[in-house]
């Protein structure tokens, strides 16, 4: 300790002091990072905590894994190019090879890649951007629920309206369809009777020449919800989306940014399904921890002029180094049956933890990409039973499970879905403890809400 306090409570009021109010992360994770390895962070306080948001589901392999790492010092110690614009390396060309060797053979075999400038975002814009030109139509229907970036054309798209409401002059013309949202079905219906309604609500809505919708450039969904609360879309509705689409000759751009690579349990989100869309759009795992994005697309498609879409970035060489590292690995060792093992471990965790507790409305989810919904018990039911999301109840849990040395998110409707997105490469050991620190959370916050109300005034 030092007179200014310790040395994590320097450095975050010196970041809060020099950066944007637009950070978010300190707010709730109070952490300054020493040092990571695997799914540990270590504190520059020498505290340690597991690490269940990994980048946002960024660090496949976890941080800095050997097999990464060793792959980046390579390249620095050759000499090779870092920077090269959309020129080609060798390491460019293992790269797409490795990308190309993990998708589903029947998309692969006709795929074209386009490289964007690094983050997720930007791959949904330049998919939004090639629909439209392949097209010539500008509308796109987008779903409720839905998130797909920060950028204009990629925050137009987005469920959320509290994102939106201070923007102006976002993208015209998308069309947000209702998503089979089970738990909270926009339809007020249960189980499987919501997302056949979905489809035919989607079916209908296309086919109406008075719907308002003029013909689309494209769909775009998530095969799991990720920012909207770890909903994953069943697999029968997935396929009708597709069969709606193709039907119609509007091409469908599946995001895979936070799914794809083994954290489903399948090496791409739509494997569950098995579809084959238009258009994938990737970006964190396929990077290793370091920034790319691609949009894997039909050659079909591709009527870009040269120069059509470009971005400086684009030949991040480290990226597509540490992404084929990554790939490789994935690949090599099974990672999605692995994350599908953890990940039904860690389900059974968190429905222990629900039969315990009537503040857990919902757990769901796929693979390692999980979502634990908390509610108001003591508010009146919905229609079909269900509470009212609790996001208030889900800050406490998160802010009880960091003191307790995990790191998890919180995402969903009004926040209440803590979300857990740990490396694919966590062990069964660390599962049962995520499990039991989630438990014994949210039982200490029950127990203080409660003892708050029993509070004499």
């Amino acid at each position: 300790m030092t007179d200014g306090g310790s040395s994590a409570e320097r450095l975050l009021a010196q970041q809060a002091r020099r950066e944007s109010n637009a950070r978010t992360y300190p707010r709730s994770l109070p952490l300054a990072i020493e040092r990571a390895e695997g799914a540990i962070i270590e504190s520059v306080d020498g505290d340690e905590y597991i690490d269940c948001l990994a980048g946002a589901g960024t660090l496949a392999l976890g941080h800095n894994h050997p097999a990464v790492v060793e792959r980046m010092e390579d390249l620095l110690d050759r000499g090779r190019a870092v920077h090269t614009l959309d020129l080609t390396t060798p390491v460019k060309e293992r790269f797409v090879d490795r990308l190309l060797e993990s998708l589903p053979d029947e998309f692969a075999e006709n795929a074209t890649v386009q490289f964007c400038s690094p983050a997720g975002t930007d791959a949904v814009e330049a998919a939004l951007k090639l629909a439209k030109t392949a097209t010539g139509n500008r509308s796109m229907l987008a779903f409720q629920g839905g998130y797909h970036g920060m950028t204009n054309g990629a925050l137009g798209l987005m469920g959320d309206t509290a994102a939106k409401e201070p923007i102006t002059g976002l993208m015209p013309d998308v069309h947000h369809l209702p998503y089979p949202y089970e738990f909270r079905c926009p339809f007020g219906l249960g189980d499987e009777d919501c997302w056949r309604t979905s489809a035919e609500y989607v079916e209908r809505t296309l086919s109406n020449p008075e719907s308002g919708i003029v013909d689309p450039a494209g769909m775009i969904l998530e095969p799991v919800q990720g920012e909207g609360g770890a909903v994953p879309a069943p697999a029968e509705w997935l396929r009708e989306m597709r069969r709606i689409t193709r039907e119609r000759d509007v091409p469908l751009i599946v995001d895979e940014i936070q799914t794809g690579l083994g954290r489903t349990g399948e090496l791409y989100g739509i494997e569950h399904a098995d579809i084959v869309p238009d258009v994938m759009t990737l970006s964190k795992a396929i990077g290793g921890g370091l920034p790319l994005s691609v949009v894997v697309y039909d050659e079909s498609l591709d009527v870009w002029e040269p120069g059509a879409h470009a971005g400086t970035f684009r030949g991040n060489q480290l990226g597509m180094a540490a992404g084929t590292a990554t790939i490789e690995y994935v690949l090599e060792h099974d990672l999605e049956d692995h994350a599908a093992a953890m990940g039904d471990r860690l389900r059974d965790h968190l429905k222990e933890t629900a039969a315990t507790f009537d503040v857990v409305g919902d757990v769901r989810g796929r693979g390692l990409m999980l979502g634990l919904e908390l509610v108001d018990p003591d508010d009146e039911p919905d229609s079909l039973g269900r509470f009212p999301a609790d996001g208030d109840l889900a800050s406490a849990v998160q802010s009880a499970a960091f003191d307790r040395g995990l790191i998890v998110e919180t995402g969903g409707r009004d926040g209440s879905v803590v979300r857990f997105l740990p490396p694919l490469t966590i062990s069964a050991s660390r599962i049962d403890r995520i499990g039991d620190i989630v438990h014994e959370s949210i039982r200490a916050t029950v127990a203080d809400d409660h003892d708050r109300a029993e509070a004499p005034v």
